[in-house]
């Protein structure tokens, strides 16, 4: 059984933006897996709950889908993600 590394106990990073973005676009979790069907990624309405609340992956080609469906940069979908890196 492999085990999940984490980021100081954050499975990932763009959770909050996820649900910050889906919210401003009034796209419910359904919605947003009917979008990202669209460009041929699919996920369930888990798979997004999971994500927003920090408990599952976010793939590299999940977070571009995100960012095309929000219709934002991968820059907009990490921002203020600095706060789970320790800081020098």
């Amino acid at each position: 059984m492999s085990t999940i590394r984490k980021l100081n106990n954050n499975v990932n990073i763009v959770g909050t933006n996820v649900k910050k973005y889906r919210e401003l676009q009034n796209l419910s979790q359904e919605n947003l897996c009917r979008e990202m069907q669209l460009l041929g990624v699919t996920m369930y309405i888990a798979d997004i709950y999971e994500i927003e609340n920090n408990k599952r992956l976010v793939k590299d080609f999940e977070a571009k889908a995100f960012s095309l469906v929000f219709k934002i940069s991968l820059d907009d979908l990490y921002e203020n993600t600095n706060k789970f890196f320790y800081q020098k």
